[in-house]
């Protein structure tokens, strides 16, 4: 066994997180909204088409943001044709998806349903076929309390008071030649830098997330970033990352090694967010918005052939990608590494949550299932919040196909004071070997463990359905005390939640 060595100490403090860190999203995209959160009719579905089952499992994740309604999707999003009366809308041709938008769902069902979720929303606006006016309008349908034009359409509509939107994306993805409307750096500095400065002229309150580069590969990744921060500097909060990682090659080992690569995304965006501070002098500090991130890749093919061969359907069944164990493993690696960085990183959103790469899945007539992503993400959202603290790690090294050495363990310590509790997020991505782990709380007297979850499977290609769940949480027994010495035993490929809290 192999031997890993921690050191955690309560004065090297990174940073609180900020609980939106564990949000996610919902695109008009296949069965998220139409056959996900919301279908009419189903044995579970409220008065208001909202599945109750699908609700459930939200609930139990514990999302404090949702970001809506896209994504690729909103780049020919007409907001206007998404509130008023359902039998007054009209349906509208989805370029973005080859899919037909019923606009039975729109801007309104899915504030009621975020706030049945307990969750916010985070809204994007459309600067891909349009720009700040109808932006500035749909803010101020939103947001405005009354007596202009929008603001009294939304009240209309049934909504008297304001929706109180406080994040808003300035667009999706405008570097990538698949958006509609697609814009160069120059071109998309100057649209957000307007945009943004009409939006807070109209309500100062509210925080802007610009966009960023597509993902790290992008060819024109960072000057992107370098050239519209340029413009928008002075008008946003945030700038976006997107990444999605998938083991094709079916390189498991490699696979567990892309967070590091996710790691070193994090680190170039943050190193030229600060030197466009620098370049302008300003004492203003620009935040990560890291709103899209998974594992995506088991589903392409499919993807392809409907949009390509079977275009125009409600809710088809596109990126229903079915995770495996592993894939859980490399969820459980970029939460670790989002956590690492809440410094910097103040939000981030699993794309997305229902069906669409999602940790949960619908049957159509019948019930719903966790996915094994689900498990993760649930202990990260419950025992995450509180302060990162800095650790030392020794851990041994194994090689890697295209990643050279890479750690056996990748961990994260998280802090709730208030609570008086400590919790060690670790994978331990060796293949092979298992992992003797020993940590020293020097500064946590009277500390005990209260448990320890771990996340493990014979079979790293393993998947849950319907039916069965072969990958859920299970609680190892052994782990133990000596002192200020927690001694525990990381198996070979496993997800780990060990947690402390002050003995009586």
């Amino acid at each position: 066994m192999r031997e890993t060595k921690m050191t955690i100490d309560k004065a090297y403090k990174v940073s609180q997180v900020d609980p939106r860190i564990f949000g996610s999203f919902i695109e008009h995209l296949g069965r998220a909204v139409y056959g996900g959160i919301y279908q009419p009719g189903h044995p579970c579905a409220d008065r208001d088409g909202f599945r109750q089952d699908v609700l459930e499992l939200v609930r139990e994740l514990h999302v404090p943001v949702v970001r809506y309604p896209g994504g690729n999707y909103v780049s020919n999003f007409f907001w206007e044709d998404s509130v008023g009366p359902v039998h007054e809308r009209r349906p509208r041709l989805d370029l973005a998806w080859r899919s037909l938008e019923p606009n039975t769902f729109g801007l309104g069902e899915f504030v009621k349903w975020a706030e049945k979720a307990g969750s916010d929303v985070m809204m994007a606006v459309n600067l891909g076929t349009r720009g700040t006016k109808d932006a500035c309008n749909l803010l101020e349908y939103c947001n405005h309390p009354s007596g202009t034009r929008y603001s009294d359409l939304r009240r209309k509509h049934g909504a008297e008071e304001p929706y109180h939107i406080k994040l808003w994306c300035l667009g999706n993805e405008m570097d990538g030649e698949w958006q509609l409307g697609h814009k160069n750096m120059q071109e998309y500095g100057r649209i957000s830098e307007e945009t943004a400065k009409a939006m807070k002229l109209m309500d100062p309150s509210i925080e802007l997330v610009s966009c960023g580069s597509s993902f790290m590969g992008m060819p024109t990744f960072p000057q992107w970033e370098a050239a519209t921060l340029d413009c928008n500097y002075d008008y946003v909060d945030y700038i976006s990352l997107h990444q999605y990682y998938g083991n094709e090659a079916q390189d498991s080992a490699d696979f567990l090694a892309l967070s590091d690569d996710m790691e070193e995304f994090i680190h170039t965006v943050v190193s030229v967010c600060d030197f466009v501070k620098a370049k302008k002098r300003s004492k203003k500090r620009i935040h990560l918005s890291f709103d899209e991130w998974n594992v995506w890749y088991h589903s392409k093919d499919e993807e392809m052939d409907i949009t390509k061969n079977h275009p125009w359907q409600v809710g088809p069944r596109l990126l229903e990608d079915h995770y495996n164990f592993e894939d859980a493993l490399v969820v459980g690696l970029m939460l670790i590494t989002l956590l690492k960085h809440a410094d910097r990183v103040k939000i981030a959103c699993l794309a997305q949550l229902v069906n669409v790469i999602a940790p949960i899945m619908t049957d159509a007539e019948g019930g719903v299932w966790r996915q094994t992503i689900f498990y993760p993400f649930l202990h990260a959202s419950a025992y995450g919040r509180g302060a990162v603290i800095e650790t030392i790690l020794d851990t041994p090294l194994h090689e890697t196909s295209g990643h050279g050495a890479v750690t056996d363990v990748v961990s994260v310590a998280v802090y709730q004071e208030e609570k008086e509790e400590l919790t060690v997020f670790a994978v331990n991505r060796n293949l092979e070997e298992d992992q003797h782990m020993s940590m020293d709380l020097r500064s946590f007297e009277g500390y005990e463990i209260l448990e320890k979850i771990e996340l493990v499977s014979e079979d790293l290609k393993a998947e849950n359905s319907l039916y069965e769940e072969k990958v859920a949480p299970v609680r190892d027994a052994a782990a133990r005390m000596d002192g200020q010495i927690a001694e525990v035993v990381l198996k070979k490929a496993s997800w780990n939640v060990i947690r402390f809290g002050k003995g009586k």
